[in-house]
């Protein structure tokens, strides 16, 4: 058989559609990233396994991989993908010496402290303060939610599940969508409004709320023709998705006492680019009567930075 080598790590980052593979050599800087779907495997093992065949390393010490689900046991089971799997027999596939699994808006926690100025851009004002609590809140398949507290000498990440809080609308709108979708799901989270399929929903109630007719339209379909300026009612979806996350956000950030600043991640928000800045985001994000004013003192960035899960996932396993 042959040797492993045992300076190649394996790192991955994986949503309910996208998983991000990478190598970790002595540099401890990611490297070989590619992008595997998830729909094209039948879960972890199998698309690690294939990447690895790729890039021509069969035979890494050990791995860390970020998941878009929590992690309560041995058995990993995906919220938003049909992905699922025991650590311990993956680690027996894989050959490993050790598997590390962290939940991906952890790892996305622990990568900020690393983002560089021209890897976030500022949206609205506000001061950082030193050594307080940072916000993570971020749509993509789901809606993930973390932050990091300063633990005198390091800082802590959390892992959380605020995705799956209940909804909170803020006028008349907002309360009727919240209804239709109560009728659908039941439980209204802001997951449910705030990622990829939540504009789905999003679309369908306003349709149904407005009475207009709907189309069969992706997330993608969605966000174009609202950037694109080709729909008047893909634009009022994208614009209520901005407010409503800013509201979300503006919970967390109070909730955390987030004064070192609160960060948009996933893959929606930073593909929004201008209009994002000039939506409803920041002004409900400030909107919360008495404690305006300490909401305005908080900065909220969007990360740009390409895949910076990848480089929390190697701070979690050094």
């Amino acid at each position: 058989m042959q040797e492993k080598f045992r300076d190649i790590d394996l790192v991955a980052d994986i949503g309910g559609t996208n998983a991000r593979f990478a190598l970790v050599g002595a540099s401890r800087q990611p490297y070989a990233e590619q992008v595997l779907a998830c729909a094209d495997f039948s879960g972890l093992a199998t698309a690690a396994a294939h990447y690895l065949e790729k890039v021509g390393e069969r035979y890494p010490n050990r791995a860390a991989i970020a998941v878009a689900t929590p992690i309560t046991g041995d058995w990993v089971q995906f919220t938003n993908s049909h992905w699922s799997f025991s650590i311990e027999a993956t680690q027996r596939t894989l050959g490993l010496e050790k598997l590390l699994i962290i939940n991906d808006f952890t790892a996305l926690a622990m990568s900020l402290p690393l983002l560089k100025p021209d890897e976030r851009r500022a949206v609205g004002g506000g001061e950082v303060v030193a050594e307080a609590p940072i916000a993570l809140i971020g749509p993509g398949t789901g809606l993930g939610v973390s932050g990091l507290v300063w633990s005198g000498e390091h800082w802590i990440p959390l892992q959380t599940e605020g995705g799956h809080v209940t909804f909170s609308p803020v006028d008349e709108r907002e309360w009727r969508v919240g209804q239709i979708l109560h009728r659908q799901f039941g439980h209204v989270s802001p997951e449910r409004l705030l990622s990829g399929p939540g504009l789905i929903n999003l679309y369908n109630a306003l349709a149904e709320l407005e009475g207009w007719p709907a189309e069969a339209l992706t997330p993608a379909d969605i966000t174009d023709r609202a950037l694109a300026g080709a729909c008047r009612h893909c634009w009022e979806v994208l614009e209520l998705f901005c407010g409503a996350l800013g509201t979300a956000a503006g919970n967390l950030a109070i909730t955390l006492g987030a004064r070192g600043g609160v960060y948009i991640g996933g893959g929606i928000a930073p593909r929004l680019g201008e209009f994002f800045d000039q939506s409803a985001f920041r002004s409900r994000f400030e909107d919360k009567g008495r404690f305006s004013d300490y909401l305005t003192a908080i900065p909220t960035w969007v990360i740009t930075a390409a895949n910076p899960a990848l480089r929390g996932v190697v701070a979690a396993l050094a």
